[in-house]
Formats: structure tokens, C-alpha cells, sequence
């Protein structure tokens, strides 16, 4: 995948949308700064994704390409999350855990913005698997 292919990734993967029930989802203010947050994440990985992409271009040594692209994998999936975010800022359903429907908390999106789970179901699906 191209870094404007990643860029403009797609929500893959993710649980069907479910219905907000009213005052779960995120209010318009909450909405927007979750929106400036994932774009400004959406952005510096763009960005590192073309630096990492032109320096494998220029490298000849197989051995030290293989940790750049390995890093490469790691951005374009962080950017297909922060899509898949951004389309639950618009569907209404940003912060809420994608199993259990329960909102996420406030310090867990602030260091992680695209989260899909609430901690106790992501730990879950960490023990069991996916």
C-alpha cells in the first residue's frame, strides 16, 4: 500500500456500527478535539511513513531494511486505526468500546485516540485472542 493509499485507509476490520443511545456518544466539543487529535495523528504518521518509505528506497542492504519495513507495516496499520477512528467521530460512536458499548475512558483516548476497547475488553481479547 502506497502512504496515500494508508492515508486514506479504511475502516477494516471493524464491528458493525451499533445505535448510540442518546447522551452516550461524544458531545459536538468532545467530537471536534477527538477529530483535531486524530488528524494531527493522521499527519505526523503520514509524514514518518515517507520518510521511513524513501529511506528503504535508498538502502541497498537487505538486513537493515527489514526493522524500516517492519516499521512501515506498524504505521499503515496505525493509520488504517485512525481512519477507522475518524469514521466513528462520524458515525457518533468515537469513545464508545466496540464490544461492549460501555464509553472509553477519557485518559485511555487521550494516550491512545483510535482505541477501539475500553481497557478490561482489550485486556480480554488480549488473553484470549482475537
Amino acid at each position: 500500500m502506497t502512504v496515500s493509499g494508508a492515508a486514506r485507509g479504511t475502516a477494516g476490520g471493524s464491528s458493525p456500527a451499533r445505535p448510540v443511545p442518546a447522551g452516550r456518544g461524544p458531545d459536538e466539543a468532545a467530537a471536534r478535539q477527538a477529530r483535531e487529535r486524530l488528524e494531527r495523528q493522521r499527519r505526523t504518521r503520514t509524514a514518518q511513513l515517507v520518510i521511513i518509505e524513501h529511506e528503504t528506497e535508498t538502502r541497498g542492504d537487505r538486513a537493515a531494511l527489514e526493522p524500516a519495513l517492519a516499521r512501515c507495516a506498524t504505521l499503515r496499520q496505525a493509520l488504517r486505526d485512525i481512519e477507522a477512528a475518524l469514521a466513528r467521530v462520524d458515525a457518533g460512536t468515537y469513545g464508545l468500546c466496540e464490544d461492549c458499548g460501555e464509553p472509553i475512558s477519557q485518559a485511555r483516548l487521550e494516550i491512545l485516540p483510535h482505541a477501539r476497547r475500553c481497557v478490561l475488553c482489550q485486556q480480554r481479547r488480549h488473553q484470549t485472542g482475537p
